[in-house]
This record gives structure tokens, C-alpha cells and sequence, in this order.
């Protein structure tokens, strides 16, 4: 089952770190199947309030997403990120075609 890692990115200093990130991160996450399906479009907030940038990157299953966070590739990367940006960052297991509502309920 497919796993995003999301990551909503609600400030970002702009700079020689976070372009070296973005230059890299592409070849760290290419080894895990991952692919980026959503990167900082702009959100259309319909309820609340919304700031910032929303990262979504596909994996093919949790144990790829987390293989590649924990990665040493990754790992050497993260800091020009998280020292230059303020966010959330987590895993997320898509649910099956089938999924109904309700199916939370049991």
C-alpha cells in the first residue's frame, strides 16, 4: 500500500542551504521508488487557515518511506533543511479503493 511522506513546511529561509537540499534530495529519494506528487503548489484553503508549503512524496509501501528517512543519503541532507525551516513532517498509509467512511467505526 502506498505511503506518502508529507511534510507542511510553514516557514522556509530561503538560501545556499535549502538549494543545496533541493538540488540533492531528488538522487536520495530515486533508490526507495519515491516521487514527488505534490511540491509547494499553492493550497486552496475551503476551511481555517493554511500557510506555508505542503510536500507530499509517494513510496511504495511504509518500510520504502522509512528506508529512505533513515537512509545515510537522507540523513546528510536533512539538517540544510530542518536548520532552515520551520515544519511537520510525517508518514501516512493511503487507504484501499474499497475504503468506506465507516470503516474508521470498527
Amino acid at each position: 500500500m502506498t505511503t506518502f511522506a508529507i511534510a507542511h513546511l510553514r516557514s522556509v529561509t530561503m538560501g545556499p542551504a535549502i538549494i543545496a537540499y533541493l538540488e540533492k534530495i531528488d538522487a536520495t529519494i530515486a533508490p526507495f521508488g519515491g516521487r514527488f506528487v505534490l511540491h509547494g503548489e499553492p493550497v486552496e484553503p475551503l476551511e481555517g487557515a493554511f500557510e506555508g508549503d505542503l510536500v507530499i512524496i509517494a513510496f511504495p509501501d511504509r518500510e520504502s518511506a522509512r528506508a529512505w528517512y533513515r537512509s545515510p543519503a537522507y540523513q546528510a541532507i536533512l539538517p540544510l533543511r530542518t536548520e532552515h525551516a520551520d515544519g511537520a513532517a510525517f508518514l501516512v498509509d493511503t487507504v484501499g479503493d474499497d475504503h468506506r467512511a465507516t470503516d474508521i467505526l470498527r
